[in-house]
């Protein structure tokens, strides 16, 4: 028999994720990609010269499934840089974990912490301790301000500690996030293994850490790609599906789509079955995430490779020539950036300069400036938000994405978990 023909359309973390896994069950594979470079809203962006990102992401070692995918496909061993479980407020708040067993290694970060009073520590490890029953810490419907509430965190714990984790793994500030999804993620990474919570900085761009490899790996494997065609319309067909791409039309026996939410409702609105499973992902919520891009033309003493930044716009400030990039490249941090991205371009990075100043010493202004805003970076991750599975009831058709059912907010890990489930959705159903 011939293999499986199976088109995935979205070349970002998910879309790789299914194609290696499809291939590795012996389909034939089409990935396909409106846009040149692969990686989706976790790619290479280039500017005056430099390698950036459209984003800056980091790892945790608890992303198991997406360290697995980039040891399969050849990605440089060097591509992430771990660092030890830490939070640096420099003059507010200095936390950082010794090389300890689980949850030892928690528990001695707090004890030695610097700039939280004893009852504070004292509050946090009690959470700590309590967030390793998950699924029993937080309530079904409880933000996470409500559940820091609950289990009486001091207001300077919760500003420093608990809050500023909460939007970075979440993207959602803390009086809107979900509990359960944010316990599931402390849980994860703080409470099994110490390598669990190590947070590993990427090295190179977000293309070059797993997107370039997996093309290479597949390529050599017998996949197409086709990067810069746009699929506009899927077609249910006798035999499988068909797709209106910006190449012309295409036939597949089945199709993973792995687009963004946005464009997967507007893919499965073509199909009139599956209009109202359409019009549900069209009213997915969103948050945005904001980069600021600041060259310098002399190196930047940040304290830390990452360092926090309190009331500030940023949030976090990236040491990128620390972290193996260009000299003098700093790159600035803001989640749930709604005030930051009505802003001006100018006046954004006049402010983040002079957080950065407030942090690095005096400096002379930026060679260049770049800001970028993913509108749509990631789903809100609300209480009981809602997200479709990856059957869509459909014969041969799945959806992936780091929005689509599962146990983590919209992460690269939980993008790469969507794109295995949908491949093997669709391998079990063969």
């Amino acid at each position: 028999m011939s293999p499986r023909r199976i088109a995935i359309v979205g070349a970002g973390y998910a879309g790789i994720a299914a194609a290696v896994e499809l291939v590795r069950g012996g389909a034939a594979v089409t990935l396909l990609d409106a846009n040149r470079t692969a990686g989706g809203r976790a790619r290479r962006v280039e500017y005056r010269g430099a390698v950036l990102d459209n984003g800056q992401h980091i790892l945790l070692g608890a992303y198991r499934q997406t360290l697995a995918l980039m040891k399969a496909v050849g990605a440089p061993a060097n591509a992430l840089r771990a660092h030890r479980l830490a939070i640096h407020y420099p003059g507010t708040l200095e936390l950082a974990a010794p090389s300890l067993p689980a949850p030892l290694h928690l528990a001695a970060a707090l004890a030695t912490a610097r700039g939280l009073g004893f009852m504070e520590r004292s509050a946090a490890f009690a959470l700590a301790f309590a967030i390793r029953r998950a699924e029993e810490a937080a309530r079904e419907g409880e933000t996470v301000a409500d559940f820091l509430g609950r289990h009486d965190q001091p207001e300077r714990v919760r500003r420093l500690l608990w809050e500023p984790l909460c939007v970075a793994a979440l993207n959602t500030p803390a009086e809107r996030a979900d509990a359960r999804v944010f316990s599931r993620v402390l849980c994860d990474a703080l409470t099994r293994t110490r390598a669990d919570s190590d947070l590993l900085l990427p090295a190179f761009d977000l293309s070059s850490l797993l997107p370039d490899p997996a093309i290479a790996w597949l390529g050599e494997r017998g996949t197409k790609i086709q990067l810069g065609t746009r699929v506009m319309a899927l077609a249910r067909t006798a035999g499988g599906w068909r797709l209106s791409t910006s190449e012309g039309p295409r036939e597949f026996d089945a199709v993973v789509c792995a687009t963004a939410p946005y464009e997967a409702s507007s893919l499965l609105g073509s199909v009139p079955t599956l209009a109202p499973l359409a019009a549900r992902i069209s009213a997915i919520a969103h948050e945005p995430i904001t980069t600021v891009y600041l060259q310098y033309d002399s190196r930047v003493h940040l304290p830390f490779p990452m360092t926090g930044v309190e009331d500030g716009h940023a949030q976090w400030l990236f040491d990128r020539e620390a972290l193996g990039g260009a000299r003098g490249l700093v790159a600035a941090v803001i989640s749930a950036s709604h005030a930051q991205a009505a802003l001006d371009h100018d006046v954004l990075a006049t402010a983040v300069h002079r957080e950065v100043e407030r942090l690095g010493g005096t400096l002379d202004p930026p060679r260049w400036t770049k800001v970028i805003t993913e509108k749509r970076a990631t789903f809100a991750c609300t209480p009981g938000a809602w997200r479709p599975a990856a059957d869509t009831g459909a014969p041969g058709l799945a959806l992936a994405g780091d929005y689509t059912e599962g146990p983590y907010p919209a992460t690269l890990e939980a993008a790469v978990a969507s794109g295995l489930r949908a491949a093997r959705n669709l391998l079990e159903t063969s």
